[in-house]
């Protein structure tokens, strides 16, 4: 275990440093709204959804409606269902540990499950379960501490929910940098734009999901030839 934690805790660190600020954002939030810290931990545990979270944070302070909790939580998180499905052939072998890989399949942790590589003789399901375990743990201390410094100073929490908006846009910026041919990145820039302007903020997401499946089933092998380029 401790080859494991040697070979996977350097490639997490860089989610360390992103949920650890985003989890306390959100706890500092949640606290704003009169939540003990207590619900910062519990929420990091098993809800472990960073928009999710925060808008689960406003759902919650306006009384109870399931219906639409349901609805607003699945358009926030509908791009889970993709990385789920591509998913689904890796985890298919790992026993019960698969319904949690299943759990933590965040934006990160499915990045770094296809991008990074075992070391040899480190078993692929150990190196990939760490790497989901850790950045749990990382989101959970994140939302701990948020909860706790919330509760303890008076912060003003001013566009503090925006730290996931912000958080998408380096993501984008950084692969914009990195990658030499843009074209799914320009389909899906130019995807929410248009679907933003038909469907208006309440429907785009999934519009738009639903558009991107499309576009790339139908033109898959097009756009394949043209990232190898």
């Amino acid at each position: 275990m401790k080859h494991t934690l040697r070979a996977v805790f350097p490639l997490t660190i860089p989610v360390l440093t992103g949920y650890v600020f985003m989890g306390m954002a959100f706890g500092i939030l949640l606290a704003s709204k009169g939540f003990a810290p207590l619900w910062a931990v519990v929420m990091g545990v098993f809800i472990y959804a960073g928009s999710g979270q925060f808008v689960a944070v406003g759902l919650m302070s306006a009384g109870f409606d399931p219906l639409g909790a349901f609805l607003v939580t699945l358009m926030v998180n509908a791009r889970h269902l993709f990385y789920g499905i591509s998913m689904l052939e890796r985890f298919k072998d790992y026993g019960k540990a698969k319904w949690y890989m299943i759990f933590a399949l965040t934006d990160e942790t499915f990045a770094l499950c296809l991008s990074a590589k075992p070391p040899t003789g480190i078993s692929e399901k150990r190196f990939y379960f760490t790497i989901s375990l850790l950045d749990h743990i990382y989101w959970i201390i994140g939302c701990t501490l948020g909860g706790i410094i919330g509760s303890a100073l008076p912060i003003n929490t001013a566009g503090i929910d925006f730290v996931m908006t912000a958080l998408f846009v380096v993501i984008f910026l950084d692969q914009w940098r990195l990658k030499q041919n843009r074209t799914p990145a320009l389909i899906g820039l130019g995807a929410s734009i248009i679907c933003r302007i038909v469907f208006g903020p309440d429907l785009f997401i999934l519009a738009c999901m639903a558009a991107l499946v499309i576009i790339f089933g139908v033109f898959r092998k097009p756009i394949e030839r043209s990232v190898s380029q």
